[in-house]
């Protein structure tokens, strides 16, 4: 085995669920004026967008069966998500193409130290906790579960308690990541947490839901970390350039650094970052080391690229930079 795998089966089957859409992501000069401004940028490119839609799309090119619980429209963007989901290897057998209904779409104004998203919600809100319960249900063995996007489905956030329970009982490993919240008010996850086996923020993120489910603002970023995994999951957070780390409710830190990369696109490095670790788990990876430093390379690699997928790891990428 190599890039530190271990399972002799062959890797655990992911589904992740949550939001699928397109991304225009423009770079350079981004910031806009009005008053009828017309103003030049570098480069604009329509590429495949949704936090779960890119995290599927890692997961499947480090070599995991990996599938898709989504709804999109029936529409021109609709089919360009299918295909490009397709592309990446990912199963859209639990996709769903809504009539009548828009497909999502995000116009991400990019810069190398920074992004802002403008989000059409588009069908991203409509998906449910009992689709999801469906869909688990009618598969015949467990793997991992991953949820992404909360405060973007209102409908899947309250039905999800009940359904990472049941995925839970039925021998899923489960995991979310929130994502920003954009009315941040950081509402539900108190009921949410006792049901994941892994947390996945970044530390703006962290730092939000800490706050929200009463902790401490003065309290450092390892301690309210810490404080979270008492509640359930450990907690893996991205750290940007500084690479990641993750804690269990022990207080015990285990971190891995970056690579050092020319920055494109940050779009979709956290999404990437979630891939990584998720195929270490699905590969089979024990050690809590590598598994994070999977992680932090798939995220870091992918900012070489515009658009959360034009530069996703492989498998390849992996072992050259655990071999450094």
């Amino acid at each position: 085995m190599t890039a530190g795998r271990t399972s002799p089966r062959g890797p655990l089957p992911v589904v992740v669920v949550g939001d699928a859409n397109v991304d225009l992501v423009l770079r350079g000069d981004v910031v806009p004026r009005f008053g009828q401004a017309e103003q030049l940028v570098d480069s604009g490119d329509l590429v495949l967008g949704g936090s779960a839609a890119i995290a599927a799309s890692g997961v499947a090119r480090l070599e995991v069966p990996t599938s898709l619980v989504a709804r999109v429209g029936a529409d021109t963007f609709g089919t360009f998500t299918l295909d490009a989901l397709r592309g990446c290897g990912v199963d859209v057998a639990s996709v769903e193409v809504a009539d009548g209904e828009p497909t999502g779409l995000s116009v991400n104004l990019s810069t190398p130290e920074d992004r802002a998203i403008l989000t059409v919600p588009g069908t991203i809100p409509t998906l449910t906790g009992q689709r999801v319960t469906e869909v688990l249900d009618a598969r015949s063995a467990p793997g991992l579960l991953h949820v992404a996007s909360y405060f973007l489905q209102p409908g899947l956030a309250r039905a999800l308690p009940d359904v990472l329970a049941r995925a839970r009982a039925q021998g899923w490993t489960t995991s979310l990541d929130t994502n920003w919240d954009p009315a941040e008010e950081w509402a539900g996850l108190d009921e949410v947490l006792g049901h994941l086996d892994l947390l996945l923020p970044n530390r703006n993120e962290l730092r939000a839901i800490a706050g929200a489910l009463g902790e401490p603002a003065d309290l450092d970023d390892v301690t309210l970390a810490t404080r979270l995994a008492r509640r359930g999951p450990r907690v893996v957070v991205k750290d940007g350039a500084d690479g990641g780390w993750s804690v269990g409710p022990d207080g015990d830190v285990v971190r891995a650094p970056g690579v050092a990369v020319d920055v494109v696109d940050t779009t979709g490095a956290g999404d990437s970052f979630d891939a990584g670790y998720l195929a270490a788990l699905a590969h089979g990876v024990s050690n809590e080391g590598e598994r994070v430093r999977w992680a932090t390379v798939a995220g870091s690699l992918s900012t070489l690229g515009s658009g959360g997928t034009g530069r996703q790891a492989t498998l390849g990428d992996l072992e050259r930079e655990l071999a450094r």
